[in-house]
């Protein structure tokens, strides 16, 4: 393995790592102080109720620790005279960034309402749209728009054409609003993007890809830095502003790897948190009958009193096993 990329990969995750934890640990005090603490409603678990009043909006870490480190690459690039290099890096760190504005806006949304709903659903929507959008134009120009699609494990690229922005869209809000689902249980939402950061990571340096490995270096040591105070007992939720931009985080990675398909591998726990909720919603409106006890599925589990802790690690082995098996899809 390169050794400028392992130094890289140190520096970021040891940087940003300080950073979120010294910036985590600073917002805690503060968002005690305006009273931003969490409301739990009534239709959750109701052991939840005790921990109404914790501070959220702790995804105002993530943002510090992301746009300080995306602004020492870009003076590193311009000392080095790599600026052309850092245009997809610039982009994913901008597009990261847009969704966890999007939650902030949310979150600031509930502080201001005095209530547990942000943004309606339909704002919430349009907002992700546009910025998934944006993105998946600009992707597709870097990429002089070869609207392939990479299908992994069968090593086969299929041709979409047109229709490759419309699939670009609904994996991009897909995957974003999967990551905010699994934001449910102390310390699940930063532990699983963890795992899958370090998936990224790994990948990145055996393609010897810098920029991709430096992103997934940042994003693991903003959840380390987190974790430190969100394990349970958490002492702070990341709240949308942070889940949002953990959504987005994961999908840039996807894409510098060129390989977005890869996430419904690797982030497998993502997908079946979403797809719990869906199935629960829909299989209720038509019988009036609940396939899980509760969804998100990690609700169900806590119904079958799991603890939080329990959740935790077995949904990250999960994600470590199926990050395992994906190094075979790309």
């Amino acid at each position: 393995m390169n050794k400028e990329i392992v130094a890289y990969l140190i520096i970021g995750i040891v940087a940003s790592f300080l950073i979120s934890k010294n910036f985590t640990k600073w917002l805690i005090p503060k968002l005690i102080s305006v009273k931003m603490g969490q409301k739990i409603l009534d239709i959750g678990p109701r052991w939840h109720k005790n921990k109404e009043g914790t501070p959220t909006m702790g995804g105002l870490a993530f943002l510090l620790a992301y746009f300080v480190m995306f602004v020492l690459l870009i003076a590193f690039a311009v000392f080095r005279n790599q600026v052309e290099d850092v245009r997809i890096t610039a982009a994913v760190f901008l597009f990261t960034l847009a969704n966890g504005a999007i939650g902030f806006i949310d979150d600031y949304t509930k502080f201001f309402k005095k209530q547990n709903k942000g943004l309606s659903a339909s704002v919430k929507f349009l907002l992700q749209f546009v910025v998934a959008t944006a993105f998946t134009i600009y992707v597709a120009y870097l990429k002089d728009f070869s609207a392939v699609l990479y299908i992994p494990f069968a090593d086969i690229e299929v041709y979409l054409g047109w229709g490759w922005y419309i699939v670009s869209i609904l994996i991009i809000t897909g995957i974003v609003n999967s990551v905010n689902l699994t934001d449910g249980v102390d310390g699940l939402a930063a532990s699983v993007t963890f795992f899958v950061s370090c998936f990224f990571a790994v990948a990145g340096a055996v393609a010897a890809m810098c920029d991709l490995v430096i992103l997934a270096a940042v994003i693991i040591g903003i959840c380390l830095g987190f974790l430190v105070y969100n394990i349970n007992p958490a002492k702070i939720f990341m709240g949308d502003t942070g889940s949002l931009f953990l959504g987005g985080a994961v999908v840039s990675m996807a894409y510098m790897l060129d390989n977005p398909l890869i996430l419904l591998v690797v982030g497998i726990i993502y997908v079946i948190e979403a797809a719990s909720d869906i199935i629960q919603v829909s299989v209720y409106k038509l019988t009036g009958k609940r396939v899980f006890k509760m969804a998100p599925i990690h609700h169900h589990f806590e119904q079958c009193k799991w603890s939080e802790m329990k959740i935790v690690v077995v949904f990250c082995s999960v994600t470590i096993i199926f990050c395992i098996l994906a190094f075979f899809g790309i």
